[in-house]
């Protein structure tokens, strides 16, 4: 915060997240070739989100948005729906900022049920971090509270063959009123393609 009398401004968190978010994705993208036939990573899905928030919980603009999953549960042999729910898959990613909208990276487990061999239901739930604003003091957006949220999404796909599916999804996050300040959350819904290593 900056103190009664200095008028110097605030120095973005924007650009070194963005550096962050992209490092990330850079050194994920030398990493995927070597990795997607050995077994360690499941499933891409890439796309964008858009705030679906009203009033002052509204972010302007498009977020680009990426999702890695992992499978160290081995969730394809479960033989039933419990045994399914106890093998999670496991989900890294983020989501690029623009107009006035937070950057975010974002981490848990995520669990897919197959209504029929093309149609599937998706949910995630985990944690996040973000580069918003928290307290409201002069910017737009939602106001958060703290850097650290918890972060679940749930999801519809249709899996067009056996490598690519289009999702469709709604996620939000907030702090559950965990921390000291207001919780205005983020509330987005976005598409996404899928791609099955």
């Amino acid at each position: 915060m900056i103190p009664a009398g200095n008028t110097q401004p605030k120095p973005s968190r924007r650009p070194l997240a963005l550096a962050c978010l992209l490092l990330v994705s850079g050194q994920l993208g030398f990493a995927l070739p070597a990795s997607a036939g050995d077994g360690t990573f499941d499933e891409l899905r890439f796309g964008a989100t858009a705030s679906i928030a009203d009033g002052n919980l509204h972010e302007d603009g498009a977020f680009p948005s990426f999702t890695l999953f992992f499978d160290p549960f081995d969730r394809d042999t479960a033989t039933d729906w419990r045994d399914a729910l106890a093998r999670p898959r496991v989900h890294v990613g983020g989501e690029i900022g623009t107009g006035n909208g937070a950057n975010l990276a974002f981490a848990g487990l995520n669990w897919t049920f197959d209504v029929s061999p093309k149609l599937f239901l998706d949910a995630g739930f985990g944690g996040l971090v973000h580069d918003g604003n928290l307290d409201g003091s002069g910017e737009e957006g939602p106001r958060l509270g703290c850097r650290l949220l918890f972060h679940e999404y749930a999801a519809v796909g249709y899996r067009l063959d056996e490598k690519w599916s289009l999702i469709g999804q709604v996620e939000h996050a907030s702090h559950a009123k965990l921390c000291d300040g207001p919780n205005g959350g983020f509330t987005r819904a976005g598409l996404m393609v899928g791609y099955q290593f």
